[in-house]
């Protein structure tokens, strides 16, 4: 996959907004209020406006920023999320709150139809979810907020309840997804991977016809510039394969997209070593979390490493071929520890390349290709820097000896989360705010790096697999 084509030029006309004014207050206190305006008792919604709900990825993110401001609230955001979890251990990537109004998000509660389309696959009945899921980050969530405060944790038995929800939310992932037979779990829907947009998604998504544009009313446009969202033919595809799907009773098998991607499996490989670390505290014997751990990053490198692309790239189960787009969901897999060193420092020389420039022509890495045909500097995952990705490929520089990669990195984040507001993604070349600003992800990852130092030593991710790297 080398291609030639030289790095497009700096956008015109933008301000460069990698460096804060001096005189905003200080940041911690900025991202702690950020948090503290989309706390609603039980959880953290994303955005007040554009996203009045609990997302799954997102409170997992959350609570690992809001662990240093109030452990407790920390757990009862993860405590909430596992409430509504499903009977076939599916965790759904929404919760929905009855008091916010039908019209405020769609899809909404009444498309989904959780509790009567969802019966046969154990939905619960006293709160309405999605029928879909999202990365799951949740135990290595549990196992950090856990760290911030282990006498409160194992007071509440913070681990105890949670973790056979975790456990059988791995199961279900592990014995219900691998839909390609290969040890490495499907996605069944491009919101279940998170990177809603990707071009990634783009060759699997063009063999679903799109739902009529007349058939729903997209309330994220009231919210955000349509230069940085989704097209409409692209969400269009986005409800008829969601509609399928819960047409199907949530019922999980072949369908018109399923994909193995790179991030979704390798966050799953770094939550086993979370279970497994979980399950050293509570005296558990026998999980084989570790060797999970170790056979998905062996799935991941067999089934999805791309030597000609230096990079992990998604497979369509479908087609039986990989996609061959560049996105940043193929640099994830650094995080994990028995990834091999050659393949790692492989991963650093693409990541530092031409194709997502950081250090050079970026701060931050972006969500796509920066030669991609499809790359988009503003629009949703097509190019912009997400504060989330950029978190986990900072641990995992440094996980693998790249420290000062990843102290440039952890700097462009804090700088540029406070110049642009909390911003929900940023254009990769000059930082400006894209999406809408106050987002709870981008406040709680910065809460995260302002308290976890690296001259402090090992970091989150270090700490779940114990003091010796796995």
């Amino acid at each position: 996959m080398d291609r030639t084509a030289q790095r497009p030029p700096r956008p015109p006309g933008r301000t460069v907004a990698y460096e804060p004014p001096g005189t905003a207050p200080p940041l911690h206190k900025r991202a702690a209020a950020v948090l503290e305006a989309g706390w609603t008792g039980t959880s953290t919604v994303p955005s007040r406006g554009l996203y009045p709900h609990q997302w799954s990825w997102d409170s997992a993110f959350i609570a690992i920023g809001l662990r240093h401001l109030s452990p407790l609230r920390a757990q009862t955001e993860l405590e909430t999320l596992l409430a509504a979890q499903w009977a076939d251990g599916r965790i759904p990537h929404i919760v929905f709150n009855p008091s916010v109004p039908l019209d405020a998000y769609f899809p909404s509660p009444d498309f989904w139809c959780s509790s009567t389309a969802g019966r046969s696959a154990g939905a619960p009945r006293t709160v309405q979810t999605s029928g879909i899921v999202q990365p799951p980050v949740h135990a290595l969530a549990a196992w950090l907020v856990h760290l911030a405060d282990p006498g409160l944790s194992r007071a509440r038995g913070f681990l105890t309840r949670a973790y056979p929800r975790l456990a059988a939310w791995h199961d279900y992932l592990l014995h219900r997804r691998d839909l390609g037979g290969g040890g490495l779990v499907s996605v069944v829907h491009p919101w279940e991977q998170g990177m809603d947009n990707s071009p990634c998604w783009d060759r699997p998504l063009s063999r679903v016809t799109p739902a009529p544009a007349r058939s729903f009313r997209r309330a994220d446009l009231d919210h955000g510039a349509p230069e940085d969202r989704p097209t409409d033919l692209d969400y269009g595809r986005y409800v008829r394969l969601a509609a399928d799907y819960r047409d199907r009773g949530y019922a999980d098998g072949p369908g018109d997209f399923a994909v193995e991607d790179p991030a979704f499996n390798a966050l799953l490989a770094a939550s086993e070593y979370a279970l497994d670390r979980i399950a050293h505290e509570l005296g558990v014997t026998g999980s084989a979390r570790r060797a999970r751990a170790e056979r998905l990053t062996a799935a991941l490198v067999e089934r999805l490493w791309e030597p000609a692309a230096g990079m992990f790239l998604c497979r369509d189960v479908r087609a039986g071929e990989p996609v061959p787009e560049l996105g940043v969901s193929g640099l994830i897999p650094l995080l994990l520890p028995a990834l091999p060193g050659d393949l790692a420092a492989t991963l650093v020389r693409t990541m530092c390349g031409p194709h997502f420039g950081l250090g050079g022509a970026t701060r931050l890495v972006p969500s796509y290709d920066l030669l991609g045909e499809a790359f988009d500097p503003h629009r949703y995952w097509r190019g912009p820097a997400w504060f989330n990705t950029n978190w986990l490929l900072e641990r995992g520089l440094r996980r693998h000896g790249e420290r000062g990669r990843a102290d440039a990195l952890r700097k462009g984040m804090l700088h540029t989360a406070g110049a642009s507001g909390f911003a929900e993604y940023v254009d990769p070349y000059t930082a400006q705010a894209c999406g809408v600003t106050g987002f709870g992800w981008t406040a709680a990852l910065t809460l995260d790096l302002l308290h976890d130092r690296p001259a402090r030593g090992r970091n989150g991710l270090t700490a779940i697999k114990g003091e010796d790297p796995a």
